[in-house]
């Protein structure tokens, strides 16, 4: 089993969404203050809404330049506390298609595709 994943994140609609075909996922959104986590950590790259790698893990790993760390259930999904934003993000359930149970700590690295 991988421990890191890789998605490709880009914007349709006015939303940031991802595909995972692998995991049946087909334009999968990220809302609930995750988008805005996402505006945070492309802000300088123009590029980003065409789409960038996002690298994520809840393994530390070199490179990795956002930390969040679990706070609680939410509807169906987790609420997750980014301490270098001061805000918190919603993960949705897709989160489990990742990890068996919720991770309490994920690190992710953003960067522009090549």
């Amino acid at each position: 089993m991988n421990s890191i994943f890789a998605i490709r994140p880009y914007k349709t609609l006015g939303f940031w969404v991802f595909d995972d075909e692998a995991r049946g996922l087909k334009e999968e959104p990220f809302v609930g203050g995750a988008d805005t986590l996402i505006d945070l950590v492309t802000s300088e790259n123009p590029d980003a809404r065409e789409g960038f790698a996002m690298l994520f893990s809840d393994q530390a790993f070199p490179g990795a330049t956002i930390h969040m760390e679990w706070r609680r259930p939410e509807l169906s999904g987790n609420t997750y506390w980014c301490e270098q934003f001061q805000m918190e993000g919603w993960l949705c359930p897709a989160l489990l298609t990742y990890f068996r149970d919720p991770p309490t700590q994920i690190y992710v690295k953003v960067q522009p595709l090549a």
